[in-house]
């Protein structure tokens, strides 16, 4: 499971990286030879964009009681949608479209 959710602990580590590479470029920029250093910041980029990937998934992947718990929700509106039947002649107050 620690690879499902992104912890506390390696989204510090992903702030540390990314200061990391703004520190680099800003010390490169300084010394002019930010250009210079394409290779060394293409494989920075890649190693960023990488764990920022992992990130982006994992900070949005549903633990086991957030899915279980959506799966509640679901089915409980499943089961009012089957709960509401159309007699085709009047519409109950709640079910009129609020644009006519």
């Amino acid at each position: 499971m620690s690879e499902e959710v992104y912890g506390p602990e390696r989204a510090q580590r992903l702030v540390a990286l990314l200061r990391a590479l703004a520190d680099r470029i800003q010390e490169l920029d300084r010394t002019g030879r930010l250009l210079d250093a394409a290779p060394e910041l293409q494989k920075l980029f890649g190693n960023a964009r990488s764990e920022l990937f992992h990130y982006e998934v994992r900070s949005t992947y549903d633990t086991p009681e957030v899915a279980e718990s959506r799966r509640i929700v679901e089915d409980a509106q499943q089961r009012l949608d089957e709960l509401r039947f159309d007699d085709g002649d009047e519409e109950e107050p709640w079910q009129r479209d609020p644009e006519d």
